[in-house]
């Protein structure tokens, strides 16, 4: 687990996640020339009130999903 710090909707909190959904985070952020913590608040905003760590993790995997559907 690798846990970060980051300011979201004006609020700072931390987020313990597996390297790999953060290089997943990394990815997906440069590809629609955003930051981390604004995809990390569309995130949010978009759960369920669910954990954000779990709703960041069915996000990388339901983004990943559809790129193999594209293919």
């Amino acid at each position: 687990m690798h846990k970060r710090s980051v300011t979201i909707a004006k609020h700072r909190t931390s987020i313990s996640l597996e390297q790999e959904f953060w290089d997943i985070l990394d990815g997906i952020s440069s590809e629609k020339n955003t930051s981390i913590p604004m995809l990390i608040e569309v995130i949010e905003k978009k759960s369920d009130k669910q954990n954000l760590a779990s709703a960041i993790r069915v996000f990388c995997l339901n983004y990943l999903d559809d790129l193999r559907k594209k293919r």
